[in-house]
């Protein structure tokens, strides 16, 4: 499956073909009328590059370091919730490409596979991503978890202290009102795609959100996950929260979903190790910035005092090096992985990293960059 992908798009169409419509659904769309899910891919592939010739590109390090450790790529595989149900205990599978290709993976608090799972499989770091939300003993469980699984790096998620509506979600049965006709439509779908309900509907269970397990015990409908989720967020949540984080986590804590420059500016001022600059994939307030379009003026803002990650739209390696010239030091996949995943399980994952890398490096030598920090905002038309 993977050999027949030669692109992240490619991915895509083996994503939807192989996937239950609701799960298809619920890894592409965004919120509302998806005009920044739209934004997120438009205005970053609209960034023209300069192109250099004679430079000797003979060779080329995509290598960095960030929050103590190296990586192969500036690139890591950002939270994506309920991948576990994309194949096969999914994030485990997600996981270990990560760890193979050298990149870092990224845990959803939504996963399928819980923490203790990764690392058992892993037996090495990985980040843990994690919403403030109303239940602060959930929370304060959550982070002794991950800290005793040997989580490195704490991705601390604040762009939802309400939900966006999700109308793809909801014509595809998977956020209707609980009953027996929404359970039937989403079995009816699984039934269609005989290769998933086998691998996955069967032999890929338990399907429960592992890590909502000890709040929520017998409950596993998906009426049950997301009327918890709808019921804890948090609209109270404010920078003071950030010091009872920094209480019970020891590691680096970067705050996900900064898309102004004056939450930039306070994130750094309340001690944040990290910004994401992202808008949740399109998943929130449709009509926000696109990323790419935000990112030159949170990176002035931040102005190298802080690591400075990004997500949103990336769909190839040569959007990696845009968000790079752009300010990024690090880019976080979402549904490029996601895609992968589904489309060819582990395989999948890490013949689309294959792929990010190869892009990257043809994209940094015919800018004439041999080195990471070669790529700036001069390489850009």
């Amino acid at each position: 499956m993977a050999r027949r992908a030669a692109s992240v798009g490619d991915y895509r169409a083996l994503a939807r073909e192989r996937l239950p419509h609701f799960l298809f659904e619920y890894i592409d769309g965004g919120s509302y009328d998806e005009v920044t899910l739209r934004r997120n891919v438009e205005d970053l592939q609209a960034i023209a590059l300069r192109q250099r010739v004679m430079r000797d590109v003979s060779e080329i390090d995509v290598s960095t370091e960030l929050f103590g450790s190296k990586w192969s790529l500036p690139v890591g595989l950002g939270p994506v919730g309920m991948s576990g149900m994309y194949a096969r205990r999914g994030e485990v599978q997600a996981a270990q490409a990560a760890k193979a290709a050298g990149v870092p993976f990224s845990l959803s608090t939504l996963s399928v596979c819980p923490v203790r799972e990764i690392a058992g499989a892993l037996n090495s770091p990985f980040w843990l991503q994690l919403y403030i939300v109303k239940d602060r003993a959930f929370l304060k469980d959550m982070l002794a978890i991950g800290r005793e699984a040997g989580c490195s790096v704490l991705l601390l998620t604040v762009d939802l202290p309400v939900s966006g509506s999700r109308y793809r979600d909801t014509r595809s049965g998977l956020s209707v009102p609980a009953g027996a006709r929404a359970s039937f439509r989403r079995f009816c779908q699984s039934a269609m795609k005989p290769g998933w309900a086998w691998n996955v509907g069967i032999h890929g269970r338990p399907h429960g959100l592992g890590n909502l397990e000890p709040v929520l015990g017998t409950k596993t409908g998906l009426e049950d996950y997301f009327g918890w989720i709808a019921a804890n967020f948090d609209p109270s949540i404010s920078w003071s929260d950030l010091a009872w984080v920094r209480e019970q986590w020891p590691g680096p804590i970067v705050i996900k979903g900064i898309l102004d420059p004056d939450d930039a500016r306070e994130a750094t001022r309340h001690g944040a190790d990290g910004i994401v600059v992202s808008n949740h994939g399109g998943r929130q307030l449709d009509g926000a910035m696109s990323t790419a379009r935000a990112l030159p003026a949170i990176a002035e803002a931040v102005a190298g005092r802080t690591p400075l990650l990004v997500d949103g739209g990336v769909r190839s390696g040569l959007d990696v090096v845009r968000m790079l010239a752009l300010g990024a030091d690090f880019v976080l996949l979402g549904r490029a992985w996601a895609y992968a995943l589904a489309a060819g399980g582990e395989a999948g994952v890490a013949h689309m990293l294959r792929l990010v890398e190869a892009e990257m490096r043809t994209a940094m030598a015919l800018t004439g960059c041999t080195r990471l920090s070669d790529i700036g905002r001069e390489i850009l038309a």
